[in-house]
C-alpha cells in the first residue's frame, strides 16, 4: 500500500485547513466586536448617568438660590 496522498486528498486537507483558519479568525473578530460594543454601551450609559446627576444638581442649586431670592423660583416641571 502506498503512503502517498492523492491530489484530491491534498486539496481536501488544504480546504479544510483554510476553513478552520477562517472560522477561528471570524470567531476572534466577533469576540473583539462584542467586547467593543459592550464597552461603548457602558461608557454611554455612564455618561447619561453623569448628565442626570448634573441636571439634578443644577436644579437643587437653583432651588437653593431661590430660597434666598423667592422672586426667582424656577418653574416646576
Amino acid at each position: 500500500m502506498s503512503d502517498r496522498l492523492s491530489k484530491a486528498e491534498i486539496r481536501k486537507d488544504a480546504v479544510q485547513d483554510t476553513v478552520e483558519a477562517a472560522a477561528g479568525a471570524v470567531g476572534q473578530v466577533a469576540t473583539i466586536i462584542t467586547a467593543a460594543v459592550k464597552d461603548v454601551a457602558g461608557t454611554v450609559g455612564g455618561f447619561a448617568t453623569e448628565l442626570f446627576a448634573i441636571r439634578d444638581a443644577a436644579r437643587r442649586a437653583a432651588v437653593d438660590h431661590a430660597v434666598d431670592r423667592p422672586d426667582e423660583l424656577p418653574p416646576v416641571e
